[in-house]
């Protein structure tokens, strides 16, 4: 049976949108509950394990709970890459009883609600690879008791809520709104950036039933702020979509115009300063060497996806999408054509990639777009290094690695291509003989530099 074929078993009456303040005067819904743990949270990655101690921190009972041991033991030595904040969140959970990690699946039967953060990459083929979501889904539905509310934050394509939750719920005689309760609340979290708390970003969230959505926009608002509530799971999950589908239309037009900003010899980093000063209308985007990171990569692709099945185009986030997958190959081709201008080849040639992680400050290389230029630099023959002491080796297509490099002044590359600038970074070692290429758009004091 196709995904749109079992979409909407589980009906919900149409209604407006709705913030948690218009919510009727209900108790908390784990009141009447004598759980060992109040929220179970599946996966504990850069979102799971914020979003446990978010709770956590508010008070919560929490089962931290993840299938990976070696992910468990980097958690227990406090090693997990986190924010500051989170941190010492951490390290005040670790200490105290109210908050377990395991990788036992059973205890999920003893929590009132169970929260599911894993994965949703695209494989190579950018197709959605569902297969660590399917997992912990089945687990979940497996371990799921009477009475107990499951939500799914991973974001993924309209009804797969249902396709995954509710309906293997209901074979196993479990009712969503009556017997079991089911929402989706896609994640927000923004991996590095420590201005906005956790619990002070808005939570859209949506129910196989009104009843769902009731207790599910409780549980939010155990450490969220703010809760906006949807008429449907498939308004959330469409939601999430559309936040990042905008991001990505609007990064692929900030690249556009930075190449026609450079073929009319104009700075396009002055022309969207100009444009920003403008109180409305306009939201600033910067032109880079790429995407990355768990969402804008790869949460566009769920959709476009699931619209080929049924037939429907979409041109505009095709087109986005399709150039942001070729960007790395924009660099590789313009540190062939800076090469080529100062009478050389990239065959032979030293190129040392400054930054490797998808954005400045975090260790993360999921999607990186520096492993695509680094691997399409190595494919012309160019003898490639890369520094960046947040990420001490990178994995390239075929199985080989590349180590950080701890003196990038003893490299002595002939051309340096900034990525991604770390805010502790050094770059007091590229001299005025270097050629600098920056896809960053950001270091204009710089000698001999030219932008993608």
């Amino acid at each position: 049976m196709t995904t749109l074929e079992t979409r909407s078993r589980v009906s919900t009456p149409s209604r407006s949108s709705r913030s948690t303040a218009a919510l009727p005067s209900v108790p908390d819904y784990q009141a009447d509950h004598s759980d060992t743990f109040d929220v179970a949270i599946v996966g504990l990655g850069y979102v799971g394990l914020p979003t446990a101690l978010a709770y956590h921190h508010a008070g919560a009972r929490v089962l931290a709970l993840d299938i990976s041991s070696a992910r468990l033991s980097t958690i227990r030595a406090d090693q997990a890459d986190l924010l500051e904040s989170d941190h010492r969140r951490l390290a005040a959970a670790l200490g105290d009883p109210t908050f377990r990690l395991s990788d036992d699946p059973a205890l999920l039967r003893r929590a009132g609600a169970v929260i599911i953060c894993v994965p949703t990459p695209v494989d190579e083929h950018l197709m959605p690879d569902l297969s660590l979501l399917r997992g912990a889904c089945q687990t979940v539905v497996e371990n799921a008791t009477a009475g107990q509310l499951v939500m799914l934050t991973s974001t993924t394509y309209v009804g797969c809520t249902d396709d995954l939750l509710v309906q293997p719920l209901i074979e196993r005689g479990l009712v969503p709104g009556r017997t079991v309760y089911v929402a989706f609340s896609a994640e927000r979290i923004d991996p590095g950036n420590d201005s906005v708390g956790h619990e002070d970003v808005p939570r859209v969230v949506g129910g196989a039933t009104p009843a769902c959505e009731v207790r599910a926009a409780a549980l939010l608002a155990r450490y969220a702020a703010s809760v906006h509530r949807v008429h449907s799971l498939a308004a959330a999950e469409m939601t999430k979509l559309l936040e990042n589908t905008f991001r990505a239309v609007n990064i692929a037009l900030a690249n556009e115009f930075a190449d026609i900003c450079r073929a009319l010899d104009i700075s396009v980093t002055d022309v969207i300063d100009a444009a920003s000063t403008k109180p409305y209308g306009f939201m600033r985007f910067l032109p880079g060497p790429g995407v990355g990171g768990h969402c804008i990569p790869c949460d566009p692709h769920y959709l476009l996806w699931q619209l080929r099945g049924i037939h429907v185009n979409a041109p505009m986030i095709t087109q986005a999408m399709t150039e942001i997958a070729g960007r790395p190959g924009k660099v590789v081709d313009r540190a062939r054509e800076v090469l080529s201008d100062a009478g050389r080849g990239l065959a032979g040639t030293r190129v040392l990639v400054v930054g490797v992680a998808y954005k400045p400050d975090v260790s993360d290389l999921r999607e990186s777009p520096a492993i695509e230029i680094l691997a399409g630099l190595r494919a012309a023959g160019a003898e490639v290094g890369y520094v960046d002491e947040l990420c001490p080796s990178v994995g390239l297509a075929g199985g080989s690695r590349l180590e950080h490099v701890d003196d990038p002044a003893a490299f002595d590359a002939s051309l340096v291509i900034l990525h991604t600038r770390h805010s502790a970074a050094d770059l007091s070692w590229i001299t005025d003989e270097q050629l600098v290429l920056d896809a960053s758009y950001r270091e204009v004091s710089l000698a001999n530099r030219v932008v993608l």
